[in-house]
């Protein structure tokens, strides 16, 4: 089993947590009180640190909930916390909706998901191999 290290940085907050057993993701909360604007993007300090393995990564996800019922979601989505960075998590939500949304300490804000990591060598090419697509992208295959 993996085991990532976390470091509260407010004890007040609960460790990161599955919703449910079924849950791949784990819930973080929101360190500070907020408002949002319509249209604004705000950091939101998650008041937690990780220590992640080498060959994993964790991913910042948006709850589905504060999409669908507020219009929130995270700007950019899924946001990635590499293995060697030791600095608070901090999610930059987005406001896409047309009224404020406050944030309260406490709040569920995102999800972390962790993920292994493939072991990948880039290498150089003069010539790549021909598909049926080609070049083709940004709705070549239809809308």
């Amino acid at each position: 089993m993996l085991e990532i290290k976390v470091k509260r940085l407010d004890p007040d907050l609960p460790l990161p947590q599955k919703a449910t057993e079924g849950s791949s993701g784990f819930d973080i909360y929101s360190r500070v009180d907020q408002v949002i604007n319509p249209g604004e993007f705000k950091g939101i300090p998650a008041g937690i640190v990780l220590e992640i393995p080498k060959g994993y990564e964790v991913q910042v996800r948006p709850r589905s909930g504060l999409a669908l019922k507020h219009g929130i979601g995270i700007l950019n989505s899924p946001g990635t916390i590499d293995s060697d960075y030791r600095g608070e998590v901090v999610v930059i939500l987005f406001n896409f909706s047309k009224v404020p949304f406050g944030v309260k300490k406490g709040d569920r804000i995102a999800q972390i998901v962790p993920v292994k990591l493939p072991e990948v060598k880039l290498v150089e090419a003069d010539n790549l191999t021909e598909t049926s697509r080609g070049p083709g992208g940004f709705g070549s295959t239809g809308v």
